[in-house]
């Protein structure tokens, strides 16, 4: 990732959100997840009688680029990746293209642009790698993986060595 424009960390904000009267907690709480790329959301309850709450931790990534309005705001990925990752990206962009067209379905149901992202942030040249992507199943690896990696093995892999060939082919037919 780059650093300076669009590199993000991870920060953390804490809300208190009274159990008597949550809706001013319920909308900072909402307002601040709609204007932020929230990474995981953890909830506690705290019993207090009269006093309780729910403690909870938001963790998100900050960057530069801010969430204007959920659904409605794109990634720039030439903004989040380096040059070298934005063309790998591309290269497998454009294959989930050629295979969704091929197959008469949205390029996203392939795979998403940020699982793209993923693969190529995380040097991904494994089977396993490809399924520890979030929303990636057995299913889609099975389908998809292979060609897939060819591109990503030929990018990040120095020489492909048999045993890599063979675990793609051994875990794709199985």
């Amino acid at each position: 990732m780059k650093h300076g424009q669009g590199a993000a960390n991870m920060k953390f904000e804490f809300f208190s959100i009274p159990a008597c009267s949550p809706e001013q907690g319920q909308e900072e709480l909402n307002s601040f997840c709609s204007s932020h790329r929230i990474a995981s959301i953890e909830k506690q309850f705290v019993a207090n009688g009269e006093q309780s709450y729910w403690a909870v931790c938001v963790s998100y990534l900050d960057s530069q680029r801010k969430i204007t309005a959920p659904g409605k705001s794109k990634v720039d990925y030439r903004e989040v990746l380096e040059e070298r990752e934005f063309a790998v990206f591309a290269k497998l962009r454009s294959l989930r293209k050629t295979l969704a067209e091929k197959e008469g379905v949205p390029a996203y149901a392939l795979f998403t642009n940020e699982q793209l992202a993923d693969m190529v942030r995380g040097r991904i040249t494994s089977l396993s790698g490809l399924t520890a992507i979030s929303g990636v199943g057995k299913a889609r690896v099975d389908k998809y993986g292979k060609e897939f990696l060819e591109i990503l093995q030929k990018e990040f892999t120095v020489n492909n060595s048999p045993e890599q060939k063979r675990e793609i082919n051994e875990t794709s037919q199985s």
